[in-house]
Order: C-alpha cells, then sequence, then structure tokens
C-alpha cells in the first residue's frame, strides 16, 4: 500500500507541476494579436503618409520599410495593392467623419465646428484621397467607401446649414465649395516635393474660412458647387 501510496503521490505532484507552468504559455497569442494589431496600424499610418506624397503606384516595400515591418507582414495584412488603398481611404474617411459627427453633439458655435472639421479633414490629407484613389484602382463600387463618403456629405450639409441659420455663414456657398477648398489646399502639388507646405495649410485653410463668414465683403462670381458637381459617376448599383 505504501508503494501505490508513492505512485499517486509522485502523479499529483507532476499535475500540479502541469498546472503551474501551464499560464506561462496562455498569454502568448493575445499578446501576438496585439502585435498584429501595431503593425496593421503602423502599415495604415505609413501608406497614408506615402500614398499621399507619392499616389497610388508608391512602392509597397517603401510603405514597409516606413512601416517598420517586413514585405511578408505586409502582404499578410494587405495581399494587393487595392486592398492597401481601400484600406487607406476607409480609415481617413472613417477618422473625418468622426469629426464631423462630433461637431453636431459637442454643444461648440456652429461656425467653430465647421472650422475644426475643415482643420482635422487638413490634418487627415484629405486632398490626397483623388491621388491615391487613381493610377488603375478602381474603388468607385466600393459599397463600404461609398456609405461612408455618403454619410460624410451629410454630416457637412448639416454642419453647413446650422451655421448658415445661426447667421455666421454666408448664403452663396455650398458643400462643394468647402470641399473643392479643402481638397486643393490639402493636396500635395507637382514640383514642390522638396519645399515644406505642409506648415502653411492651415494659414490658408484660416483664410479660407475667413472668406466663408458673414458679413459677406462681396457677391461671389457664378454659382455655389454642389456635392453633384463634385461626383464624377453615379452611386453603385446594388442587388
Amino acid at each position: 500500500m505504501s508503494a501505490i501510496k508513492a505512485v499517486r503521490s509522485v502523479l499529483a505532484g507532476c499535475a500540479v507541476k502541469a498546472a503551474q507552468a501551464e499560464p506561462a504559455t496562455k498569454p502568448t497569442t493575445p499578446r501576438l494579436r496585439a502585435d498584429a494589431t501595431r503593425n496593421r496600424e503602423r502599415i495604415l499610418a505609413a501608406a497614408r503618409e506615402i500614398l499621399s506624397e507619392s499616389g497610388a503606384e508608391a512602392p509597397l516595400d517603401e510603405i514597409a520599410k516606413r512601416a517598420g515591418v517586413g514585405n511578408a507582414t505586409l502582404y499578410r495584412n494587405f495581399p494587393d495593392r487595392t486592398t492597401l488603398v481601400r484600406e487607406v481611404a476607409r480609415s481617413v474617411m472613417d477618422r473625418i467623419l468622426v469629426q464631423a459627427e462630433q461637431g453636431l453633439v459637442d454643444g461648440s458655435e456652429p461656425f467653430e465646428a465647421l472650422k475644426r472639421f475643415v482643420h482635422v479633414a487638413a490634418e487627415e490629407r484629405i486632398g490626397a484621397l483623388c491621388t491615391m484613389l487613381t493610377a488603375g484602382v478602381d474603388l468607385k463600387q466600393d459599397e463600404q467607401l461609398y456609405a461612408i463618403r455618403a454619410r460624410l456629405e451629410e454630416v457637412v450639409e448639416q454642419l453647413m446649414q446650422r451655421a448658415r441659420q445661426a447667421g455666421q455663414l454666408r448664403a452663396d456657398v455650398g458643400p462643394g465649395d468647402l470641399f473643392v477648398a479643402v481638397a486643393q489646399l490639402t493636396r500635395p502639388l507637382p514640383g514642390t516635393g522638396c519645399l515644406d507646405l505642409g506648415s502653411f495649410v492651415h494659414r490658408h485653410l484660416h483664410l479660407f474660412l475667413d472668406g466663408l463668414r458673414t458679413p459677406t465683403p462681396s457677391e461671389l462670381p457664378g454659382r455655389a458647387a454642389t456635392l453633384a458637381d463634385l461626383r464624377n459617376q453615379p452611386a453603385p448599383v446594388h442587388g
């Protein structure tokens, strides 16, 4: 009987040691997931910068290098160029949309909310989206991207309407005017790669925004630009 008890005691001790050792291996999965999430975020951030600077045909290995990851990690997250460009466009528009929606509910003065949105859109380099979405990358039928854009247009119209009703925004401008100006002021200029123009963007945006305030010093020529004027193609067909 003593021998049997001794064997049982040894087996019980092994079970306890195994149970104590087991938790040390479990945290590896969450840690790997966190690392993968950080890698994906770094790739998107680097891609946003480089695609803004060089367009949709920018070298993917340069994006991986700036993100501090290997090419294999980049392709594991984004198997092709179109997927990467699409995700960059979505992330940019998502962040801009969050700021626009916040302006409707934060209780600030209507024109101040509109002004904050414009400066955030500049920080996100919204003017470079057109550059990203060219060079053979067809995202016109991306339903999710279209839905984000439609919601963004709706919210910006509401921001402008609130400012107009408060007597703070001139009546002869439309949301198309706003998007055209922001896009032009934040789009990389050809032949200026060696110049640091980024430091002037917010200054020039401020000048533009001052021109939107009432009272209006002069009448604008032509008509207000609408969002329909900015669309080159109709909405994607669903179903």
